[in-house]
């Protein structure tokens, strides 16, 4: 009888150290305060100083972007000033500045990735330790049980004294056992906690190889600057006559090159049907930049600085700065990339990307400083095509999109009469098959600002 006392003594004494064990390993799942200051400091000071770092990011972001506005309202300004040697010179200038401080706030926002990656795997490594020391207490809950069978409980029971006692006995195996499978059970919660970690982890990490990219096209997009404006000041010696002369011989260029594309798709033949497009709705298309600013609309704009050979303008322009986050309009295929710089140097799109949507209509993407998409590339709505720029013809950097029927455009290669010995390639289509984008696009109101074609 004494004997059988002290086993159930032990059994008691040995079930409620690894209940006590259990809950001072589930102690963020309780609420006993005194377990959870009784945890390392360790690890809550390493998330205090990551947390604090991710703040100090913050506010510097914060601050960038103020800066950003500023560089960003200086440009629109300078962009609507005359057409001089000087004012491209600042408007270079200010665009590089502009792009320095995008730089930065690009690199704050990577540091505030790199420090939630780093927060994220504490709390990984935190649940894993907690599961696995929880697996450990219950591997040896288990032992014990498997070491103090029914039988065993049944010679404790009898050996009590009285119906009390043996019922007492018999309440703790119970409670010993439903807070065995409490513990259990949060083991599977601190598994599900660890997935949504490792899931944001990963995103974390999505996004900070979306920002590395984007900080090299942005770089590349000042060095671009940086070396228009060499190329400025080397080929004007920093006279205005000289720089007037190469715009006046660039706009020849640019209207023989252009009336030669308009003469070739006006003998295009047209066989499209309109009534396969999608409908004229307003929002069929996103608008390809974030801050929306329209410089000129398609046909026959009135106030606009001039009109195409063609007599019209064949798409739309949004006055964005060197190095503005260009988006696909709607989701579709990529078709073709390509730069008609290299063949007319200044003469027509410069950089341009091309995309067939889905719901047959097309679009090009033009005077880009940075093309980050490649052919056959399948982008979404909202996707980053590249960056805006000043390539191509242009007085001022601005993005171009054009619309067309999407059956009735392709991307072709055609040897140039007036770039002479050069192809260009670039869409072209029979010239009713551009459609107005802004049929498509959400409403807008009042047109601002100059042409910057």
């Amino acid at each position: 009888m004494q004997e059988s006392n002290m086993k159930a003594a032990i059994f008691a004494s040995s079930a409620t150290l690894i209940i006590a064990a259990i809950c001072m390993l589930f102690s963020p799942f309780l609420s006993g305060a005194l377990i959870a200051q009784s945890t390392s400091g360790s690890s809550a000071t390493s998330s205090d100083d990551i947390r604090s770092k991710i703040d100090a990011r913050n506010k510097d972001i914060q601050q960038i972007t103020a800066e950003i506005q500023q560089y960003s309202d200086l440009v629109d300004k300078t962009s609507n000033e005359a057409h001089t040697l000087q004012n491209s010179i600042r408007l270079l200038e200010q665009n590089a500045n502009l792009l320095g401080a995008n730089i930065k706030k690009t690199n704050d926002k990577i540091s505030v990735a790199g420090l939630d990656i780093e927060k994220i795997n504490g709390n990984i490594d935190t649940s894993v330790k907690k599961i696995g020391d929880l697996q450990h207490a219950i591997a040896e809950s288990l032992r014990y049980m498997d070491m103090h069978d029914d039988s065993s409980l049944m010679a404790i029971i009898l050996s009590q004294k009285s119906l009390s006692g043996a019922l007492s006995a018999i309440d703790f195996q119970v409670s010993f056992n439903e807070r065995l499978q409490k513990e259990i059970d949060s083991i599977d919660q601190e598994k599900n906690d660890l997935e949504t970690s490792k899931t944001a982890e990963q995103s974390e990490k999505d996004t900070l190889v979306a920002l590395q990219a984007e900080l090299a096209d942005k770089k590349k997009a000042v060095d671009e600057t940086t070396q228009e404006k060499n190329s400025l000041l080397a080929d004007t010696k920093g006279k205005e006559a000289n720089f007037q002369k190469i715009v006046n011989d660039k706009l020849a260029t640019r209207d023989s090159f252009e009336q030669e594309v308009f003469n070739y798709e006006s003998k295009l033949s047209y066989d499209g049907k309109k009534s396969s497009l999608p409908p004229s709705v307003h929002g069929t298309l996103f608008w390809p930049v974030d801050n929306v600013r329209i410089t000129q609309l398609f046909g026959k704009t009135v106030g606009a600085n001039r009109l195409y050979a063609s007599g019209s303008h064949n798409g739309v322009d949004f006055g964005a700065s060197i190095g503005t986050a260009v988006k696909a309009a709607l989701s579709g295929t990529v078709v073709g990339t390509g730069d008609t710089d290299v063949t007319c140097p200044k003469a027509s799109f410069g950089r341009w990307v091309f995309i067939h949507h889905d719901n047959g209509l097309a679009s090009i993407y033009a005077h880009l400083s940075v093309i980050s998409v490649k052919q056959g590339q399948r982008v979404a709505t909202g996707d980053l095509l590249g960056y805006s720029g000043n390539t191509g013809y242009t007085t001022g950097p601005h993005l171009h999109v054009s619309v067309y029927e999407g059956d009735q455009v392709s991307v072709q290669n055609r040897p140039s009469a007036v770039c002479i010995g050069k192809t260009y390639t670039m869409p072209i289509a029979p010239i009713e098959a551009y459609l107005d984008p802004m049929i498509y696009f959400p409403a807008y109101g009042a047109v601002s600002g100059n042409s910057t074609d």
